[in-house]
């Protein structure tokens, strides 16, 4: 018995999940990675197999927002450009996805940032 990774057991945690969450166009999946440095969110329809929106804290318009911000800040604004986004589709729910990453600090503060906006998940 092989002792599992910090990183095999968040994707355990990833497939246990998309087993149950499906974007469709109507309502799609919101995706948020978390890496070290930055955090990215994605609408996606599984349906179809296309990304509608995306939004990260590397683009420009966050970046020079958030200097001299802390990461959870940086990822509150990332959330709020995501549901821009998503509104300007026509998009007023979705599905949230967490990605196998545990819900607190950077991933709860896009889903934070998202509902301030307008979206509904």
């Amino acid at each position: 018995m092989g002792v599992n990774t910090k990183s095999e057991m968040r994707l355990k945690r990833k497939r246990r999940i998309r087993k149950r969450v499906l974007g469709t166009p109507e309502r799609p999946r919101l995706s948020v990675f978390r890496s070290a440095r930055h955090i990215y969110a994605q609408l996606i329809d599984d349906r179809s197999a296309c990304t509608l929106a995306a939004a990260s804290s590397c683009e420009k318009a966050v970046a020079e927002a958030a200097v001299g911000r802390k990461k959870r800040e940086k990822a509150l604004l990332v959330g709020k450009l995501i549901a821009e986004r998503a509104r300007a589709r026509g998009i007023e729910k979705v599905v949230f996805d967490r990605n196998g990453f545990l819900y607190h600090g950077r991933v709860k503060a896009v889903s934070d940032g998202a509902r301030e906006a307008g979206l509904q998940f």
